[in-house]
């Protein structure tokens, strides 16, 4: 099995709603078209080739954090993060340097997801 890449990481979330806000107009993530199906969703773009996908019906806990599950999105620029982040009114932690010398700021959506912004030397 040869794997590609990564096309998409799915987050069960218990308002699509909110999520697509907290993702489209707050974050500014570029919103996709979805296909017809039989449940509540929401599509977006993350980079050139992977996706978000939002899937509503969430009723337990989420369990989250920067050292369990967690997704991370490469940025350009540490500092241009933080300076939108802070703009748009957000908590996070960070930015924080890895051993590995790359960077991070952490923030958490409506349900509890961690999402982490590095800016990396590879």
């Amino acid at each position: 099995m040869e794997v590609l890449e990564l096309n998409h990481v799915g987050i069960w979330v218990e308002n699509v709603a909110a999520s697509v806000d907290f993702y489209k107009n707050i974050l500014q993530f570029e919103q996709l078209p979805r296909p017809a199906f039989d449940f509540n969703g929401a599509w977006f773009r993350l980079g050139k080739h992977q996706e978000l996908h939002i899937l509503e019906g969430r009723t337990e806990k989420v369990i989250s954090h920067s050292r369990k599950s967690h997704f991370a999105l490469k940025v350009k620029s540490i500092k241009e993060t933080e300076y939108f982040l802070k703009n748009k009114g957000l908590t996070f932690t960070g930015p924080k340097q890895r051993p590995d010398g790359g960077w991070q700021i952490f923030v958490v959506d409506p349900d509890g997801y961690w999402i982490e912004f590095s800016e990396l030397n590879y």
